[in-house]
């Protein structure tokens, strides 16, 4: 990455640097978004688990793949509401603070 050398000789426009600091805006956004996707998974795995199994062994039963099962899709289920809710919520605020701006 050219733009993070020192004392370069090369000039980049200001249209260039803007374009690379999107990029690396996204990037984090994505590392973040999945930093978050695997934090949802580990945190279901382990309510789930907890709720669901109570006797430990090798395999599943098929009440325990049942219950998983349930518990994993109410998870999401209450993921994606929240997530949504908060989506709008956000939408509607940008929307309020821009038609507030002269």
């Amino acid at each position: 990455m050219d733009f993070l050398k020192s004392g370069s000789t090369t000039s980049s426009s200001p249209t260039d640097m803007s374009a690379q600091k999107e990029l690396i805006k996204d990037q984090v956004r994505n590392e973040i978004a999945m930093a978050n996707a695997q934090a949802l998974v580990n945190k279901m795995t382990e309510s789930c688990y907890a709720k669901c199994i109570t006797k430990p062994s090798t395999s599943l039963g098929s009440s325990d793949e049942t219950c998983l099962s349930r518990c994993m899709e109410r998870y999401m289920e209450a993921f994606n509401v929240v997530s949504k809710t908060y989506v709008d919520r956000m939408a509607r605020e940008r929307e309020s603070a821009r038609s507030s701006l002269p």
